[in-house]
């Protein structure tokens, strides 16, 4: 069976996509690690918003799952409601080295902050060796703060990755959580939650027909109803079988 694909005016013009949250994952079996990072959250809404004397496994956290399984939109979420709270976040990734340097550049003075920051790294285990020497550092720093939190994401457990033994060791110093697959029921709930935050109302026939006829990975099937949710918009037309079909159609 061939797996339809969305037309390419709309995989890239994709503009009502709601931001990251906690509130917008579905937690499925990592009700744990939400609620941990839910905590750290409504602290940072605190006024000021200090986290003093906060032990390291409240601000040090790493979680590993497979592709798919929501590691990435959980980083982003904690990005997003650290800048509502106000307060300085770096993002990092292994494609844009450049933002190691800025970080490195700012992380004294950050560790002598009495403000919280957030520092965020994905895909940890594509590191090359002269970003997982800069994670080492950046680790060290971080452990000697009393302020700075670090989440970091990656699709193994740190004894796994083929990283330098060091930095291995120092990755499992944190909390650590794995984060997993949703299955079928539990996708079709978070299509119909993603499309009710978007303002849309799937047919009840349209979810489970997308799991059994498109991509069945969370980011493609997002990705769709980001395109349905434009092509909607587009045709003034409900979410209907009809209209999926028509959207994915070839052209």
């Amino acid at each position: 069976m061939n797996t339809p694909s969305l037309p390419k005016q709309f995989a890239l013009d994709i503009g009502h996509t709601p931001k990251a949250s906690l509130e917008n994952y579905l937690p499925g079996s990592d009700r744990a690690l939400i609620s941990t990072l839910q905590t750290l959250c409504d602290s940072w809404k605190k006024s000021p918003p200090k986290e003093i004397n906060n032990p390291l496994n409240d601000r040090w956290m790493y979680w590993s799952g497979p592709e798919g399984s929501g590691r990435t939109h959980l980083l982003q979420a904690m990005t997003n409601a650290a800048e509502f709270a106000g307060l300085k976040s770096f993002s990092l990734t292994p494609t844009e080295p450049i933002t190691w340097v800025r970080l490195e550049e700012q992380i004294t003075a950050l560790a002598e902050n009495d403000k919280a920051s957030v520092i965020t790294v994905d895909d940890v285990d594509r590191l090359d060796d002269r970003l997982a020497g800069a994670l080492f550092r950046i680790l060290n720093t971080v452990q000697a703060s009393k302020n700075i939190h670090i989440f970091m994401a990656g699709n193994a457990a740190p004894a796994n990755l083929g990283l330098r033994e060091d930095l291995r060791t120092r990755l499992g110093w944190g909390l650590i959580f794995q984060t997993q697959l949703l299955d079928d029921d539990e996708k079709i709930q978070a299509l119909e939650q993603a499309a009710k935050a978007r303002g849309l109302v799937l047919s009840p026939e349209v979810a489970p027909w997308l799991l059994n006829r498109f991509y069945r990975d969370m980011p493609n099937l997002m990705a769709l109803i980001d395109a349905l949710d434009a092509y909607s918009l587009e045709t003034k037309r409900a979410v209907t079988l009809p209209l999926v079909r028509e959207l994915l159609q070839p052209k």
